[in-house]
């Protein structure tokens, strides 16, 4: 399996737009994030985790001409405002699959009413088939995939195992429960926003328990704000096994 991180800042990207914050004036690539999203592949398969704004660069930028589907996190926009985008692998591919929790495909099709019409459908929309994903676990073609199911303030947001790598992005409060599903991983994808306390994100501090809590043998800091610091600065203050992540990195399982 291989995992390509095709984004790894907050909401606003780094840098902000119109921002001096020294991190987002950064010459250093590490610094500049675009909205957090990551590429699976496994064998001939590939799939992306949630289709922010910053969708089309991603994909260009990881030269990926196929997907066989879109797997959300949640409805917000960082996350799914990219979703027009997929047009290109709908033409070359047919009708998409879309993969989320019951209330999100009910947020995608108020908002791209477009796509999800079935009278008078605009030439050129992309067509898509919607998945829905329940706290359990679900096929994606020979992969068992496992949703992990966290709270971002109080909205319900899905996080995925898929064999012994787990992504979750933009949590604040896991379930006992659900951290069971975490055990025995080779590799924790985790949301570390900033050092001081957020209300709807896990800092640094509170990712860093559940890693050491949980085991993993590696772990990688995701949806990151330029207030967590330069990249190399905050990395050599890791522990030797958690890793800060950056735009474009590449890691085999």
């Amino acid at each position: 399996m291989k995992v390509t991180f095709l984004g790894t800042g907050t909401s606003q990207g780094i840098p902000v737009i119109g921002s001096t914050h020294p991190v987002c004036l950064s010459k250093n690539y590490k610094d500049k994030r675009l909205r957090v999203s990551v590429l699976v592949e496994w064998e001939n398969y590939t799939y992306v985790i949630d289709c922010g704004p910053d969708f089309r660069t991603q994909m260009l930028r990881a030269n990926c001409n196929r997907i066989d589907g879109v797997i959300f996190t949640h409805e917000h926009a960082d996350h799914t405002a990219g979703l027009d985008d997929i047009r290109p692998y709908f033409f070359r591919q047919g009708d998409i699959p879309i993969y989320a929790h019951k209330r999100v495909l009910g947020e995608l099709r108020r908002r791209f009413d477009y796509i999800f019409a079935t009278e008078n459908k605009y030439p050129g929309v992309p067509n898509v088939i919607e998945n829905e994903v329940k706290n359990a676990p679900f096929m994606l073609q020979n992969m068992a995939v496992i949703p992990i199911e966290g709270f971002h303030y109080k909205l319900q947001v899905f996080g995925y195992r898929f064999g012994n790598f787990a992504y979750i992005t933009d949590m604040k409060t896991i379930p006992k429960v659900e951290l069971q599903k975490l055990k025995n991983l080779d590799v924790l994808v985790i949301n570390a926003l900033r050092e001081e306390e957020h209300i709807s994100h896990f800092n640094l501090e509170q990712a860093l328990e559940i890693i050491t809590k949980l085991r993993p043998k590696k772990a990688y800091l995701t949806h990151i704000s330029h207030h967590l610091g330069f990249h190399d600065a905050v990395q050599a203050n890791l522990p030797e096994n958690v890793f800060l992540a950056y735009d474009e990195l590449e890691i085999e399982l």
